[in-house]
């Protein structure tokens, strides 16, 4: 007899917004975005989901020594964002297994709402060592949870 795995069937998405401003670091010359630093803003949307489910990555590796290594990663550009343009990068959990999950992602420019990139990012959970592992019990139970902290009314401040 074949073992089961338990997954979550997420119905409806629940998005997670953060806001950021681009900085003039993160433009070229003519004050385009470079390329990789939707990936920096997918990061930081991921890191900002998990907080307003009441933990941090930090707080995971250390307690439970469980790491959610980045196996895959995906970013289709639809327009270009320019430097002090205000972005809304929206997070949500397309997927969730025992030992991996996959976040999607949207960047909107805020002035005029328009989709400038999407995106997916697949994760592996593993210890310390780099071995896969199974997702610690109540970090799996908070990712699953409604928010307890709401997203950030503000822009993230400059560097």
């Amino acid at each position: 007899m074949s073992k089961v795995i338990q997954e979550d069937v997420l119905r409806e998405p629940e998005w997670h917004e953060t806001r950021v401003r681009v900085r003039y670091s993160e433009t070229d010359k003519m004050g385009v975005v470079y390329h990789a630093n939707y990936l920096i803003w997918f990061e930081i949307g991921r890191t900002e989901y998990c907080r307003a489910r009441g933990f941090s990555y930090r707080e995971m590796e250390e307690n439970e020594h469980a790491f959610m290594v980045v196996a895959e990663s995906y970013c289709r550009y639809k327009a270009p964002a320019y430097y002090d343009d205000d972005l809304i990068v929206r997070t949500h959990i397309t997927e969730k297994r025992r030992r991996a999950l996959r976040f999607g992602y949207e960047i909107i420019r805020e002035a005029d709402g328009k989709v400038i990139a999407e995106g997916e990012t697949s994760h592996v959970v593993t210890d310390g060592q780099g071995h896969v592992r199974s997702f610690p019990e109540a970090y799996n139970l908070l990712l699953s949870s409604p928010p307890i902290i709401q997203p950030n009314a503000g822009i993230a401040p400059d560097d």
